[in-house]
């Protein structure tokens, strides 16, 4: 018997069923329609930004080549979860395989990272425009602007890595219903039947490190920027340095509050309830957000997205 019982929670199930909102069945429509129409502007909107970067010679830049991967990585991170939401919305059946979940999760948390990381290549990007703008084109080389990409996608998957090693070797004992939209580290650690203090103490000093370390380079780069911006005599001057900087704050905001507040707080107080709907908000609106964020607030965005659309009526129009 004794051994029959270490077999069994020693074997990973084979699907999990995601609640959602399985308990709010009337909330299951109008969440499916916002889903779709966010996904479908995330996509568009993101999209709309690649191409403007990569095509308008004007925007061939540190600052767009960095706006591009973040387009790329909003792209991938809605794309991990909100299709498997959309069908688990439109079915009874509301589950996805062990191997599915995973992957899920493994990619969502490589991404999450990735972005951590490169918002602070940004902010550095900022920090050398504005507080060192004659060195610049110096300082801000495409080689430079490559190895920071680089070193984003890289630790990131270092991070997920590590993180996925330990979370498939935990037990389940059988249990198989996850309280949230979709599979990701913290909801996998409380799923489990075992003692967790070893992943518990690892995401949340991995998590610490990818946070609290870029937002705090985040925070002494904008440290600088402000205390330069308050030097420059001309009103038009300070203006238009704070608008340069306005869109990325903002899509710091959007990013770092949800995830300090999900992965910053003790396990013991974690909540799959509030925790399921903070991942929904930067899991989806936040990549539907970030690219009207850029282009409303950003006039050399908007210039080149007209210029595309114009290439692109006249392609229509042959």
């Amino acid at each position: 018997m004794k051994s029959d019982n270490q077999s069994f929670s020693g074997d990973p199930p084979k699907a999990f069923i995601l609640l959602g909102v399985s308990d709010r069945p009337w909330l299951e429509l109008p969440l499916f329609v916002v889903l779709m129409l966010s996904y479908v502007l995330a996509m568009l909107g993101n999209v709309a930004i690649i191409l403007a970067s990569r095509l308008d010679p004007q925007l061939h830049s540190p600052m767009y080549t960095f706006l591009s991967h973040l387009s790329f990585l909003d792209l991938c991170y809605t794309t991990t979860t909100v299709p498997q939401m959309l069908v688990n919305m439109g079915s009874s059946q509301k589950t996805i395989s062990y191997g599915g979940c995973t992957v899920q999760y493994a990619v969502f948390h490589w991404l999450g990272c990735t972005e951590c990381v490169l918002l602070a290549a940004m902010a550095l990007d900022r920090y050398v425009a504005i507080c060192e703008p004659l060195h610049y084109a110096v300082l801000m080389h495409r080689a430079l602007c490559q190895q920071l990409v680089a070193l984003a996608w890289l630790s990131g998957f270092g991070n997920s890595f590590v993180q996925v090693v330990l979370t498939v070797q935990l037990p389940f004992c059988g249990r198989q219903v996850l309280n949230n939209f979709f599979c990701e580290v913290p909801a996998m650690i409380k799923l489990s039947c075992a003692d967790t203090a070893v992943n518990d103490a690892t995401l949340a000093v991995l998590v610490a490190f990818f946070v609290l370390v870029p937002l705090a380079l985040i925070l002494l780069s904008y440290g600088f920027i402000a205390r330069t911006v308050l030097r420059i005599q001309s009103s038009k001057g300070r203006h238009k340095a704070f608008g340069t900087c306005s869109s990325h704050l903002m899509v710091v905001s959007l990013f770092y509050l949800p995830a300090i507040y999900m992965y910053l707080q003790p396990p013991s107080s974690y909540s799959q309830e509030q925790g399921k709907f903070i991942s929904l908000f930067y899991s989806i609106i936040t990549p539907t957000l970030n690219p009207f964020i850029y282009t409303l607030r950003n006039k050399d965005v908007k210039e080149a997205l007209r210029r595309l659309l114009a290439r692109i009526w006249r392609l229509c129009g042959r």
